[in-house]
């Protein structure tokens, strides 16, 4: 009879523990063995953040693979399910639809959306050429030029939100998040200041780029973006808009056509060719080939080498 009781007893204690396990905080990562929370990243930008500030205390699922354009992404069931699950997620609103309506069904409270740390600004542009910057948020805070995380500045804000995020998902570890969002945010500042040093004495100030991802950079360093596409890197210029990119190219003195890495790169090359211009890479970082050996601030500074280079810097 005690020998039963005994084991009626286990037996309700290890069931009792169990529903322990799986309530406590409402999370699952514990379920899951190593007691890492789980994050989901949108693209790039937003799983390099995640993965520095988060360090060895969170396990990031990249939902944009390595050289894949993030525009285009859908995804599959086993990616909704994985947001949908998640601890915390780390997006950019507006940029991949897939994602936003994943992100509607995500049973995480800790969501960090990049557009509300840093709202967007629409970089658009007229068949002549111009561009204009108008505070996004008066369109209701999702639409806009995405590619915030080109101006350290602002990238800086969205680190800010992401540490304060994981630190409210995982307090056992909120000193480690902020020590790395510290150091992110000096990172950048640093990295904001190379930009200003390198670029304040060129000789130019206009560059041409195959799509329209660098508005904030020009604006931040008080630089001329001129695009061939604008922020959809696979829309077709019109007739018009390639005739206002060659007559912007010869006022301003133009002597590189930028095109970009995940994107081909013909349209880029037939203008150049039709102006007798050089071509060169300026990367809009929405995704690496190869993040064992590239960064983002590996790429950035390769950026602001390429700019020196076309923008004739005098130092």
């Amino acid at each position: 009879m005690t020998t039963r009781r005994t084991s009626i007893a286990f037996a309700v204690t290890a069931a009792t523990a169990a529903l322990l396990l799986s309530g406590c905080g409402g999370s699952s990562s514990a379920a899951d063995g190593d007691g890492r929370m789980k994050v989901v990243a949108s693209f790039y930008p937003m799983e390099f953040l995640a993965r520095q500030i988060g360090g060895d205390h969170v396990r990031v699922t990249g939902l944009t693979a390595a050289g894949v354009e993030p525009h285009d992404l859908e995804l599959k069931a086993k990616q909704v399910g994985a947001v949908q699950s998640a601890d915390a997620v780390v997006y950019l609103k507006g940029l991949q639809p897939s994602v936003d309506k994943a992100v509607a069904g995500t049973h995480s409270q800790h969501v960090v959306d990049a557009t509300a740390a840093s709202p967007l600004v629409d970089h658009h542009l007229d068949e002549g050429g111009e561009e204009g910057g108008e505070e996004a948020h008066a369109h209701g805070g999702a639409t806009g030029d995405p590619h915030i995380w080109l101006d350290p500045t602002r990238y800086a804000a969205v680190a800010r939100s992401v540490g304060a995020e994981f630190a409210a998902a995982d307090p056992a570890h909120a000193a480690d998040y902020q020590h790395n969002t510290d150091d992110m945010v000096a990172r950048l500042t640093a990295l904001d200041t190379e930009f200003r040093d390198g670029l304040k004495d060129v000789r130019g100030k206009t560059f041409v780029t195959s799509h329209a991802a660098f508005g904030y950079l020009a604006d931040h360093y008080g630089l001329e973006q001129v695009a061939i596409n604008g922020v959809d890197p696979e829309a077709e210029p019109t007739p018009a808009r390639l005739s206002a990119i060659q007559q912007a190219a010869r006022e301003h003195g133009v002597t590189t056509i930028f095109f970009e890495t995940l994107v081909d790169p013909r349209l880029a090359t037939t203008v150049a060719k039709d102006l007798g211009l050089k071509t060169a890479v300026l990367d809009p970082i929405e995704g690496v080939k190869d993040p064992a050996s590239t960064d983002y601030f590996s790429v950035m500074k390769q950026n602001l080498t390429n700019l020196q280079a076309a923008l004739g810097a005098t130092s």
